[in-house]
C-alpha cells in the first residue's frame, strides 16, 4: 500500500504543489466504477490526516457501494478558470488515482464510512512559466516522478 506519507517522502516538492491544489477548495470530484462497469462521478470532500489521504461516503450513497465492490477511484481537485489574459496564473489541476481501503465508520462528523487511499498515481497538469506549453507531471510508486511538456 502507498500512503500519502510515502508519496510525500518520495517527491516532497511535487507533493506540496498537489496538496496545495487539493487544499485550496473544499469540494472535489471522485470517479468510481458502477456495477455495470460505467464510470460514476460524484462530489466529495477529502482530507490529509496523519500521513493518509482520506474521504468518506454517507450511509446509502452509491459511491460508497461502488468503492466497496470495486475500490478503484480517481479523485480530482477543483478546476478553476484562469484570469482572462493572465493564463500564467492558472494553478492547474491535480488528480490522485488508486484503490480505496475501507477504514471503518466516520467518527468525527456526520455518519458515514471512511476510506483511506492506496495511491497508484498522482498527476499535476499546469502551464509552464511562460504559459506557452501544457506541463503534465505524474508520479507512480513504480516509476517515480515524470514530466511531459506539449504545445
Amino acid at each position: 500500500m502507498t500512503t500519502w506519507r510515502d508519496f510525500e517522502e518520495a517527491a516532497p516538492e511535487f507533493a506540496r504543489r498537489v496538496r496545495a491544489l487539493f487544499d485550496a477548495h473544499k469540494h472535489k470530484t471522485i470517479a468510481t466504477v458502477r456495477a455495470d462497469g460505467a464510470p460514476r462521478i460524484s462530489g466529495i470532500e477529502s482530507e490529509f490526516r496523519d500521513g493518509e489521504l482520506t474521504f468518506g461516503s454517507m450511509p446509502g450513497a452509491r459511491k460508497g457501494a461502488d468503492l466497496r465492490r470495486d475500490p478503484r477511484f480517481a479523485l480530482h481537485s477543483a478546476t478553476v478558470d484562469p484570469v482572462e489574459g493572465e493564463e500564467a496564473r492558472w494553478p492547474g489541476e491535480a488528480k490522485i488515482a488508486g484503490r480505496a481501503i475501507a477504514a471503518g465508520p466516520i467518527t468525527d462528523g456526520p455518519p458515514g464510512e471512511l476510506f483511506r487511499a492506496d495511491i497508484a498515481e498522482v498527476v499535476h497538469t499546469h502551464l509552464n512559466e511562460e504559459a506557452t506549453m501544457l506541463v503534465v507531471e505524474w508520479w507512480t510508486p513504480a516509476h517515480g516522478l515524470r514530466k511531459l511538456e506539449r504545445e
